[in-house]
């Protein structure tokens, strides 16, 4: 493939067809990475929380990312800044685990303050209070572990990965 012209999708975006890995960085053309969520699925609050958890729990908070950017999209308006800010959480994840502590714990605490409004009534069984604290646990110690290190210290995204339900269990 000519690495020169733009990926275009079937409707002539701008679309990177490059293969990614589990973090969502791009790989060479060729390389097999992992399998890419498709864009623009519209989704129960139920089914996105379980495939956003199913994603955390295996390491790719990037593509969790995605899919709650779907639901930031095509959800009601009232919910929006619900799934925006579980969008930056699992972004801040992504950058923590990708070594921009700087970038990482930003997002993770913009993330928390979006959740902020959501706190008392936990919509769809989501446990905000929990969210919220620990993405500002993590901001911190990414902060201060890129400071002790001189920066680029790197997180398991996994093992990090927030539980987005009271009791949700891996797998």
């Amino acid at each position: 493939m000519d690495e020169s012209r733009r990926d275009r999708d079937g409707e002539g975006r701008a679309r990177n067809a490059r293969p990614r890995d589990g973090l969502g960085r791009p790989l060479p053309y060729g390389a097999p990475g992992v399998e890419r969520q498709p864009e623009g699925v519209v989704r129960s609050p139920d089914e996105t929380v379980r495939e956003a958890q199913r994603l955390l729990d295996a390491g790719m908070p990037f593509h969790a990312h995605e899919v709650f950017e779907d639901a930031w999209k095509s959800g009601p308006d009232a919910e929006r800044e619900l799934w925006r800010g579980l969008a930056q959480m699992a972004v801040g994840l992504t950058h923590s685990a990708r070594g921009n502590t700087a970038g990482g714990a930003r997002l993770l605490r913009r993330g928390a303050a979006a959740l902020e409004p959501f706190r008392r009534a936990e919509p769809h069984g989501i446990a905000v209070g929990g969210l919220i604290l620990w993405a500002r646990e993590l901001a911190g110690r990414v902060e201060d572990a890129g400071q002790a290190a001189g920066g680029g210290h790197v997180v398991d995204a996994a093992a990090e990965a927030p539980r987005l339900r009271p009791g949700a269990h891996l797998g």
